[in-house]
């Protein structure tokens, strides 16, 4: 059974940081795209990062560039969200994402495959 399963969510304040993962099992992703997209009530489902299958090309919305940093090891088949200098408007469900048509980053969840469950992201002020 193919699985991705997000931890590292929770409550935070303004400021603060969380580390998210992403854990695959049931096969390997290292040859594919890889993204965490993120929903809040009432919005749609929104890319936040993508990173190619080696690593070496990364991709953010704008909001998040600067603060948030993206990155896998195909080793450990994990995905990973570093994100710094949370701000209340980054709270939301975020999802880890695999697109196996893809090696380079992809930005549309349409091309996206596998997804996790999510984990609740909430910022305070």
């Amino acid at each position: 059974q193919v699985q991705l399963v997000e931890s590292g969510g929770g409550l935070v304040q303004a400021g603060g940081s969380l580390r998210l993962s992403c854990a695959a099992s049931g096969r390997s992703f290292s040859s594919d795209s890889m993204g965490w997209f993120r929903q809040a009530p009432g919005k749609e489902r929104e890319f936040v990062a993508g990173i190619s299958r080696s690593g070496g090309s990364t991709s953010y919305t704008d909001s998040v560039k600067g603060r948030f940093t993206i990155s896998r090891d195909n080793a450990k088949n994990t995905l990973y969200l570093q994100m710094n200098s949370l701000k209340p408007e980054d709270t939301a469900n975020y999802y880890c994402a695999a697109s196996t048509r893809y090696g380079r980053v992809v930005r549309d969840h349409i091309v996206y495959d596998y997804w996790g469950q999510g984990t609740q992201v909430t910022v305070s002020s």
